[in-house]
């Protein structure tokens, strides 16, 4: 049988979403020896990968995400190859497309957040992309041969909306996975290199609105201005509009203090989460939440908004949970943490625990599993 998979996204360069496909293709090839599998991948991300077995093909597929060459040339490509079955990882998929297929949900924040403040375009051409992404999500659920979600909120939320995935939808966990510590994990150079003083805490991840980083900046301020425990607040992520949007922020309040890297390669990451006093995850709406479960593998105590998500991938335990929508409740809870060597212990040691739990191997046999059911049925 020959099988499918949308790599377009493949690769870190394209957050969590690259981290799935790679990281599923990546398992598949050492879990299936048997069935064929064309990866269709884009110029930019094609060298990245280099199958390792001989059952993997890799195919230029140089369409844009969410454009009309998308809609209409990609479908040809796929025909063109002849699969029994396509995986799509995204909610992407061609609308004239018409085979057999299987569609991942990572969570529905276009759907659930559909706010002006998360695009930089205009708002007539935000409000037409809006359209065209409830169509487009709404066919692939309807038309896919199973759903993916990647928790059980993911799930739920997926059902509420579309009741027709009820008995075609599995959940498929992602995992958290540590590539490179540094050898160099006590030397605080670094620190001072990016003027980060001891204690801080870390948020690492994007700033779309959803994520709540101005309540997180405000916090800080709240927190620091009192005389809290915690030097720097550092923010990890991509330079584009929306963290240009957040240092105007902190510019224009004149909070000091918080540092922000947006080029920051495995070590220094690595390296910045051993060193901080806390990981703070504010994000008011999530399909699964990957840097905080990877705050817990590197034993680092967090501090979360309390989502229902993040109690289901964190674990009750395994996190200081607070309403992060109020500036004052995060500041007093980042507080009661910098200061509770004994709460940080017990979050450290809950929260590893739970991270172990999770596996991507794990994922990509439960995917396997999904492939051969509607393969041989």
């Amino acid at each position: 049988m020959r099988i499918g998979i949308d790599a377009r996204f493949f690769g870190p360069e394209s957050k969590g979403l690259g981290r799935y496909t790679q990281k599923l293709i990546e398992h598949l090839e050492t879990i299936d020896t048997y069935n064929d599998y064309v990866i269709f991948l884009r110029r930019d991300n094609f060298d990245a990968y280099t199958p390792r077995n001989p059952h993997f093909t890799k195919v230029l597929a140089d369409y844009s995400w969410y454009s009309f060459r998308e809609q209409l040339l990609f479908p040809l490509t796929l025909y063109k190859h002849r699969c029994h079955l396509v995986h799509f990882p995204h909610f992407n998929v061609p609308i004239l497309y018409r085979k057999k297929f299987v569609v991942t949900i990572h969570d529905l924040i276009l759907l659930r957040h559909p706010t002006k403040k998360a695009s930089t375009r205009s708002a007539p051409l935000y409000w037409i992309k809006f359209i065209a992404y409830r169509l487009v999500i709404r066919s692939a659920i309807t038309r896919a041969a199973r759903v993916i979600a990647v928790s059980q909120f993911t799930r739920d939320d997926v059902c509420t909306s579309y009741p027709s995935a009820k008995t075609k939808i599995s959940i498929a966990y992602e995992a958290a996975e540590v590539t490179h510590v540094s050898a160099n994990r006590q030397n605080h150079d670094f620190l001072a290199q990016h003027n980060i003083t001891k204690p801080y805490a870390l948020y690492v991840g994007n700033a779309y609105p959803h994520k709540n980083l101005f309540t997180l900046v405000e916090a800080f301020a709240m927190h620091y201005r009192s005389g809290g425990a915690l030097r720097h607040l550092v923010l990890v992520g991509k330079d584009d509009y929306f963290y240009t949007q957040l240092r105007k922020y902190i510019a224009t309040h004149a909070i000091a203090h918080v540092v922000i890297l947006h080029t920051v390669d495995d070590d220094l990451l690595w390296r910045l989460y051993a060193h901080a006093t806390m990981f703070v995850f504010p994000s008011l709406y999530e399909g699964f939440g990957l840097p905080p479960l990877e705050a817990q593998l590197l034993k680092v105590p967090v501090v979360s908004h309390d989502h229902p998500c993040m109690r289901e991938v964190l674990s009750d335990d395994g996190a200081l949970f607070c309403d992060a929508r109020s500036a004052t409740v995060l500041a007093r809870t980042m507080g009661a943490m910098a200061t509770n060597p004994a709460l940080r212990t017990q979050l450290i040691v809950s929260g590893f625990h739970n991270a172990q739990k999770f596996s991507w191997r794990r994922m990509a046999r439960t995917t396997y599993d999904i492939y051969m059911s509607l393969l041989h049925s």
